[in-house]
């Protein structure tokens, strides 16, 4: 076989491999549906969510860069307040991250995370899933 028809076997076996695991991954309900948080300046947040067997999978994740901040955090569906709590950025990073599963209603569903930290810095980030 000569080289091109290596390569191009290679790259077609990759190929098919890569979408095969895309729809297996598709079919297990792995997509998440993620969106950027808006923060006050020095921070980051991430917020993603996913169908996980009738409920929704959600995460949200904030970054300062900073370690033992205290932060009070809201998880909206709807608008209507479906968990709180308080978290603590920690080492090595200097973030804190949430993760709840939430009850799924019909139709799409918009969630909303909020988190205020004791220093008065602020993040939310909303998507729809």
């Amino acid at each position: 076989m000569n080289r091109f028809a290596i390569g191009t076997c290679t790259t077609l076996a990759a190929a098919a491999l890569a979408l095969g695991a895309g729809t297996a991954s598709a079919k297990g309900g792995d997509r998440f549906v993620r969106a950027t948080g808006t923060c006050s300046p020095g921070v980051t947040a991430k917020l993603k969510a996913k169908h996980d067997d009738g409920m929704l999978e959600v995460e949200f994740e904030v970054d300062q860069n900073r370690n033992g901040v205290r932060w009070g955090w809201r998880l909206l569906r709807d608008g209507v307040v479906v968990r709180r709590g308080v978290a603590r950025t920690h080492a090595p990073s200097g973030s804190f991250s949430v993760e709840r599963r939430i009850g799924n209603t019909a139709g799409v569903n918009r969630i909303t995370f909020r988190a205020v930290s004791s220093r008065g810095k602020t993040c939310r980030a909303t998507l729809r899933v």
